[in-house]
């Protein structure tokens, strides 16, 4: 897993329980994503409505249990940011 999608992950991570729901993960793109894609840390187009972050969590979801782990979140968002 790329340090990029680590650090992605935690500034999700709005409770810092390791883990992202759904409306984490479309919440932190909604109020965070702007900066994130500033700093270079989220590619601007990743930067979406609720639509598209909740998109991304499906695609990551891999089990179906509506929670992220690091490592499921990692290898969608290496893989489709082009950071592996």
């Amino acid at each position: 897993m790329s340090d990029k999608a680590r650090k992605l992950f935690e500034a999700l991570d709005l409770d810092q329980d390791g883990t992202l729901t759904r409306e984490e993960v479309i919440t932190a793109l909604r109020t965070k994503g702007p900066t994130l894609a500033a700093s270079g840390d989220l590619p601007l187009w990743a930067v979406g409505d609720a639509d598209a972050s909740s998109a991304l969590f499906d695609a990551a979801d891999q089990n179906g249990d509506a929670v992220l782990t690091l490592e499921e979140f990692t290898a969608v968002v290496d893989r489709r940011f082009g950071w592996r």
